[in-house]
């Protein structure tokens, strides 16, 4: 796919009559970083860059609409097929296990997580791998932005990831995050001990036609589940999780305690404590029906 755009810019440059020089002026990069693209050398071309050639060019977004393939390459194939059903998501559901789910993490965070991947090959594939995720959070501030509700392992807020400012910067994005009201943010506490999603994350898409596909991941692998029977057991299982984990305001409250430094965290209360305060939020709310294990099953929210 690098290599058809990198065609498509040759092509599309010469018809225009212009130099890779000219072309780099009113992109503003240099003429080697154009002759990397059109060779597909080097690294691939940022999502900002692809804008500025599709308009330089005036490609009619043909360079934006072939970005996506571009940069998913940089990606293990496992993860490729998750990227392509997220991307047109209504509706996203995560329980992370180890770290911040890529859609919520800062610049720094992601830096950090990617760079102990298994399959990194270098500090060129790192930025770009940096650069694709940044670009896909874009999707969040979108008119077609998907309701996204995350499930936080305790583990998730008390792993340093990238250090202490890396980590600070990292809850307080998330405290921002959950002033947006399609986004909802939980924490799974230490003292609920074993659950079904032991051992690696779990995501469940709601593509536009009411369809669903599961994703679990660890740290070297991923499995896309598109099996409906399949699909309804990993449902059911972050369901379990949602009723499980701290109530919105509580796991905000857990993850402000973290971030300023109360590492024995927010006061924390029993089991049987949390499902009486979740159901009395609901009420409260007038939230949704429960299934299973007492998750409320959010409301499709009326779109701009």
């Amino acid at each position: 796919m690098a290599a058809l755009f990198g065609s498509r810019v040759r092509r599309l440059r010469t018809a225009a009559g212009l130099t890779q020089a000219e072309l780099g002026a009113k992109t503003h990069v240099v003429s080697t970083r154009i002759t990397q693209i059109e060779r597909s050398s080097g690294a691939k071309p940022t999502l900002d860059l692809a804008r500025a050639l599709d308009a330089a060019l005036a490609a009619d977004n043909l360079l934006v609409d072939l970005w996506p393939y571009v940069y998913r390459e940089a990606f293990p194939d496992w993860s490729r097929a998750f990227m392509a059903h997220s991307a047109k998501a209504v509706s996203i559901g995560q329980y992370a296990a180890h770290v911040v789910p890529g859609l919520l993490q800062t610049e720094d965070y992601a830096r950090a997580v990617l760079s102990v991947g298994r399959s990194l090959t270098g500090e060129e594939q790192l930025e770009e791998r940096v650069a694709a995720r940044l670009a896909r959070q874009e999707r969040l501030g979108s008119p077609d932005r998907p309701d996204l509700w995350v499930v936080l392992d305790e583990a998730v807020l008390r792993r340093p990831v990238g250090g202490r400012d890396t980590m600070h910067g990292q809850l307080a994005r998330l405290l921002e995050a959950t002033t947006e009201p399609h986004i909802t943010v939980q924490v799974l506490p230490f003292d609920q001990g074993e659950h079904d999603a032991l051992g690696g994350s779990l995501t469940v898409l709601t593509q536009p036609d009411g369809s669903e596909v599961a994703y679990t991941e660890g740290a070297h692998y991923g499995q896309l589940v598109e099996d409906p029977a399949e699909v309804r057991r990993f449902t059911v299982s972050y369901d379990r999780l949602r009723a499980a984990a701290l109530p919105p305001l509580m796991s905000l409250g857990m993850i402000r305690s973290v971030m300023e430094g109360n590492h024995r965290g927010a006061n924390v209360p029993s089991r049987s404590e949390r499902r009486r305060l979740a159901q009395e939020q609901l009420q409260q709310s007038g939230g949704g029906r429960l299934r299973g294990g007492g998750g409320r099953i959010p409301r499709r929210r009326a779109r701009p």
